[in-house]
């Protein structure tokens, strides 16, 4: 069945419910463990119902913003989940106190009862009318960001369609594009502070609402973190500032001699060769053609994952108006299908959609048999498989950029590496944020341009005070909708990394260790997966300055005034 056809039925919450508690009704209330793992199998499948309903409204709601069915849809949801949460918050407690715990573990593994303890401390019924609120939130984030019409040389464009101009050979013209960038978020400048304040105060308010200190350690628990706390994530930050960012430095400096450009403005950074960014060079009908031919090839798995999303019609990848910016991969689980969304712009990005989000794809479809807890692995663990299958398409790379393919491959390698400390920037300034609820919306830009000039001290920014006040962060949507999320960006990098490490070694054992990730899904925690797989724990002292050497070693290898 194509994506099209699968129908959508505005869910009868109250049906949902009543439903929802005659089975929980069956679990910790004396019944047998064959009675309750009954239970909990129909309840899942229940749930599940309901899930690939708001999964279709959300997806369909992204790929158009204008459209007022999904639009309302959207809106529907945004004040139902926290009841629906109320229902999972309802689950989670009857598991932990079902008196067989023993039998559920040896059916459903022990994790579950591990992250059922970090979900009960993150919901009180209390809390839903600020849920609502918190949720009404980001989707107005993203609604602003949407509407974004910008006008340059004659066209208008969304943020999606000005990347080519940011990234243009010609230095006026990147100038004027990020300058025109910067106008749009400047001209919103009291809405998105506005939005921020208010989410900053909200998330603060369900954090005290549930007896933490501040939304650090609740905004950790969202995300089911089970293997460390915010005081690890420090001192890996730490590892970055001391052992990244001064290759980032003089990978800057190297950038801005085969530029030729001796005071290198932040628009400047975009580009990476004067003879012009590697791209793909065929559209996207093309591009997707290359990257059939990869998937057959790299796997018979491979090959029948990406079939199957030809298919049933699950890759939305055309950039036009009204539609969401950003891609994204999502599941449906009543179709057993991932979806994966993209705004093609013709830059070298693309490819990264269809290796990057594929990754994400490939992953649930591997472990779309387990419990749906399990589906997918928390967000650090998850972002192992995209960016190493970004690592895993090199040897079919040279069919996408052709004549750009050894600049691609420096290119990516090296954007990857200047990644960490911006990554790791964002990390920093939200806990800034969140353990001082109380800045105003200039201390925050103040916050972000100082921490800003200590990760990315080569960022000058010319004549766009914007920016030079401190406003970059509100392009980053996961500042606004996903607090604490960015830094597993950085965590899964740096376990990628060593996927290519291991590629260039011996690739069929890398894809190997890289199936057996995949099939496990989120069956172990972040560190039980890099443990089972043998990666390198990124949070021990030293890790990081071991992880980048054979990358150091490769890129200055490569002679990039070449290229």
């Amino acid at each position: 069945m194509k994506f099209s056809e699968y129908k959508y039925e505005r869910p009868n919450i109250k049906k949902y419910e009543e439903e929802a508690k005659r089975l929980l009704d069956l679990i910790a209330t004396g019944k047998t463990a064959k009675e309750e793992i009954a239970a909990i199998n129909e309840f899942h499948k229940l749930d599940e119902e309901v899930s690939t309903m708001l999964t279709l409204a959300s997806i369909r709601n992204s790929i158009n913003t204008k459209d007022e069915f999904y639009e309302q849809e959207q809106e529907f949801f945004d004040e139902n989940m926290p009841h629906l949460q109320a229902i999972s918050n309802e689950f989670t407690n009857k598991l932990l106190a079902s008196k067989n715990r023993v039998e559920l573990e040896k059916e459903f593994g022990k994790l579950i009862f591990d992250q059922a303890e970090v979900s009960k401390k993150i919901f009180k019924p209390e809390i839903i009318e600020d849920l609502q609120l918190e949720n009404k939130l980001s989707t107005e984030y993203s609604k602003l960001t949407s509407s974004a019409h910008i006008e340059f040389d004659g066209g208008v464009y969304n943020l999606s369609q000005m990347a080519p101009f940011t990234q243009s050979k010609d230095r006026d013209t990147r100038k004027r594009a990020n300058l025109a960038v910067s106008k749009f978020f400047n001209d919103n400048l009291e809405s998105y502070d506005r939005i921020y304040d208010q989410m900053v105060k909200v998330r603060t308010e369900i954090a005290k609402k549930l007896g933490y200190d501040n939304y650090v350690q609740l905004g950790y628990d969202r995300f089911g973190r089970t293997d460390y706390t915010k005081k690890e994530v420090a001192l890996y930050r730490k590892q970055i500032f001391e052992d990244v960012v001064p290759f980032v430095e003089e990978l800057t400096k190297r950038k801005a001699k085969r530029l030729g450009i001796k005071n290198p403005q932040s628009y400047d950074l975009s580009l990476s060769f004067l003879s012009g960014n590697p791209t793909p060079k065929g559209d996207r009908e093309w591009q997707v053609l290359k990257a059939t031919k990869m998937y057959n090839e790299m796997s018979k798995e491979t090959s029948e994952f990406f079939n199957f999303m030809l298919e049933n019609e699950l890759l939305e990848l055309d950039s036009k108006p009204g539609k969401q910016g950003g891609g994204y991969c999502t599941y449906i689980p009543s179709y057993r299908a991932p979806f994966i969304f993209a705004n093609f712009n013709g830059t070298s990005h693309d490819v990264d959609v269809l290796t990057h989000e594929a990754g994400h794809a490939f992953q649930v479809y591997q472990s779309r048999d387990l419990i749906p807890e399990y589906r997918w692995p928390t967000m650090e663990a998850a972002e192992i498989h995209s960016m190493s299958m970004e690592f895993l398409a090199w040897p079919w790379i040279h069919e996408f950029f052709q004549e750009d393919t050894e600049k691609y491959k420096f290119d990516h390698l090296a954007s990857s590496v200047s990644f960490l400390p911006y990554g790791a920037l964002v990390d920093h300034f939200q806990h800034e944020v969140y353990e001082n609820p109380g800045m105003s919306p200039e201390e925050r830009r103040q916050t972000w341009r100082k921490l800003e000039k200590a990760y990315l001290p080569f960022k000058k920014y010319d004549e766009d005070s914007f920016l030079e006040n401190g406003g970059f962060w509100f392009r980053q949507g996961h500042i606004f909708s996903s607090p604490f999320y960015y830094i597993d960006y950085t965590l899964a990098q740096v376990c990628a990394f060593q996927y290519w490490t291991k590629s260039r070694n011996d690739y069929k054992s890398a894809w190997e260790s890289y199936l057996n990730l995949c099939k496990q899904g989120g069956s172990k925690s972040f560190l039980g997966l890099v443990n089972y797989v043998n990666l390198r724990n990124p949070f021990e002292k030293g890790s990081i300055k071991e992880i980048m050497e054979p990358i150091k070693k490769y890129l200055d290898s490569v002679d990039d005034k070449k290229l």
